[in-house]
């Protein structure tokens, strides 16, 4: 079974920076979608950043772009977004996700990617 499990997530004054980290398993990491999504209370979930691990390709919401950054670590099958310059509406819930060729109801599209497979999420208030 896939299994993403996210960390690094907390407070964090406005201009900070804070990493998410998101270890996954039950798949084979070296050719996946992988992104990070997040949702605003009230809100519906959105795509923030993503990765493809074959080639190390990222993708950025417009928001985000120059500020955060999407890497991977495929000795330990482990992706992470770096935040910085964090403004108050970067909070929310950010959850790692994993592209599916089969996806389920659950499912954010974007860049051409179906994530379906999700983690528990972890929490970013910046404020």
């Amino acid at each position: 079974d896939v299994q993403l499990v996210e960390s690094g997530g907390g407070l964090v004054q406005p201009g900070g920076s804070l990493r998410l980290s998101c270890a996954a398993s039950g798949f084979i990491f070296s050719r996946y979608a992988m992104g990070w999504v997040r949702q605003a209370p009230g809100k519906e979930r959105e795509g923030v950043a993503a990765i493809y691990t074959g080639n190390g390709a990222d993708h950025y919401d417009a928001s985000v772009k120059g500020r955060f950054f999407v890497t991977q670590d495929d000795a330990i099958s482990t992706i992470y977004l770096r935040m910085n310059d964090l403004k108050p509406e970067d909070g929310g819930m950010y959850y790692c996700a994993a592209h599916s060729p089969v996806p389920g109801p659950n499912v954010t599209r974007k860049w051409g990617w179906s994530f379906a497979y999700w983690g528990q999420g972890t929490q970013v208030t910046v404020s």
